[in-house]
């Protein structure tokens, strides 16, 4: 088998394998972002409180998160192309179930089901894009990655919006599976698998310890302050602590964390990343019951205005990775965070009187800190991981957004939980609703102001 680099030598070959990935890392956000506007019309016609309705977008980063650094390793051992594949295949087939539910706990088990085929994708398209590029503008390259997945977002509640007032919360799930479809064909057609590595074995111990550990610690912060929520994340505590202990004595690791540790650019470069997307993902799911509760917008009315923020993020992101490759990653990225902290504070002082220009200039802000964020983040980690360890550092670079993604959007839980209960969100819950989403965007904000600290401290690249 010719080496796969080999393979990519070829301009045309090498865009046609980044167009290729960059069709599912475009579906997936798409789905997210698209179902997050449909929640309330999927609470009334499925009869779910509150915090059942907040678990719709958990649930598919629980999965996300327990998956991520199992599909990675296995991508590294038996071919990226085939979990990637794979990945896109499941989210089709169980998008396709939705049509079979009338109840919001068959959907909670589709959304993880969706969260698992994302870790299966984003677990292994990042580290493919980043090998076929590695000698040819690996930072332009993942800033279009970047930028695929902020279209997605982008389309994602204007799409949803329209969809669910037209042919009602159910169609969100169906549209998108003729693009599942393109990218199996392209995928299968354009992306050259990695060699098989038949010395390396998967560490199945310590996949379920890591899953298990995770899955405690996420369903137990949510559940908290009851004593089954603060015993399961004590449970998912001691699991991780197990896990730790157990990666530095196995054969097959799937993570050597003291050499993680050890990587100041990479462990910075997670560190960033994971308290980012602790301050960006709630975001959506807060501004989609914002915008619709509280300034009585419909569902594609909120999409239109919501997307402005994805907008600018798949502007910036190509042209920040670009400029990654040629600056220290560290300036523009802790501008991002920067931008972010104050787009979020400003948030934290609206109310039904906001003006929704406003409202639009603060997304704008918000999507130009992501934007400038978030590619020179990815490029800087990625720069000083090993090629046949890709797979793993994709992963890892993915699940510290997937546990930053869980931890903000567990938060919220929790002051659902806290404020609100389980009462149905009606005019009366009004006031509640504004202090939960008041006290989030406060503490996203703080999220936000520790990565640019991260951030800048990761220090350079490039020698001097």
């Amino acid at each position: 088998m010719s080496h796969p680099r080999d393979l990519y030598e070829s301009a045309s070959v090498r865009w046609l394998t980044l167009l290729s990935v960059c069709v599912a890392t475009f579906l997936m956000p798409m789905s997210l972002s698209s179902v997050n506007v449909a929640l309330p019309v999927i609470a009334s016609d499925l009869k779910a409180d509150a915090v059942l309705v907040s678990w719709v977008p958990t649930m598919n980063l629980l999965g996300a998160v327990a998956f991520q650094l199992p599909a990675g390793r296995i991508g590294d051992i038996l071919g990226r192309k085939k979990i990637f594949m794979g990945g896109a295949l499941l989210f089709a087939v169980s998008s396709l179930s939705v049509e079979l539910i009338n109840d919001i706990r068959p959907l909670l088990a589709i959304r993880l089901i969706q969260g698992i085929s994302g870790a299966m994708i984003f677990g292994t398209g990042m580290a493919i894009v980043s090998n076929v590029f590695a000698n040819h503008n690996r930072g332009m390259a993942l800033g279009i990655t970047s930028a695929a997945v902020y279209l997605g977002l982008t389309c994602g509640p204007w799409i949803g919006g329209i969809l669910t007032d037209v042919w009602g919360w159910r169609s969100v799930f169906l549209i998108p599976l003729p693009l599942a479809a393109l990218a199996l064909i392209m995928v299968g057609t354009f992306v050259h698998e990695t060699e098989r590595n038949p010395h390396e074995r998967l560490d199945w111990i310590g996949s379920l310890i890591f899953m298990t550990a995770t899955s405690s610690l996420f369903v137990g912060i949510s559940w908290l302050p009851s004593w089954t929520g603060a015993l399961l994340a004590l449970f998912g505590a001691a699991a991780m602590a197990l896990f730790v202990y157990q990666q530095e004595r196995s054969s097959y690791p799937l993570i050597r964390l003291r050499h993680m540790i050890g990587n100041k650019v990479f462990f910075r470069s997670i560190q960033s990343s994971f308290l980012m997307y602790s301050a960006n993902y709630p975001l959506q799911f807060m501004m989609s019951l914002y915008l619709q509760y509280i300034q009585g917008l419909t569902p594609s009315e909120a999409g239109q205005l919501m997307l402005l923020q994805a907008a600018v993020m798949a502007v910036v992101a190509p042209l920040s990775g670009r400029l990654s490759d040629r600056l220290e990653p560290r300036v523009p990225a802790t501008l991002g965070c920067v931008f972010f902290m104050l787009g979020l504070a400003a948030l934290a002082t609206v109310d039904e009187t906001t003006s929704q220009g406003f409202i639009a200039v603060l997304l704008l802000v918000m999507g130009l800190g992501m934007g400038l964020f978030t590619s020179p983040n990815n490029n800087a980690a990625l720069s000083v991981v090993k090629p046949e360890r890709l797979g793993v550092g994709s992963s890892i670079l993915n699940i510290s957004r997937a546990m930053g993604n869980m931890l903000g959007m567990a938060v919220v839980v929790l002051l659902f939980n806290l404020i609100i209960g389980n009462a149905q969100i009606e005019p009366d819950q009004y006031p509640l609703l504004m202090s939960v989403l008041r006290i989030a965007f406060i503490i996203c904000a703080g999220y936000a102001a520790l990565a640019a600290f991260t951030s800048w401290r990761r220090g350079a690249v490039r020698p001097a």
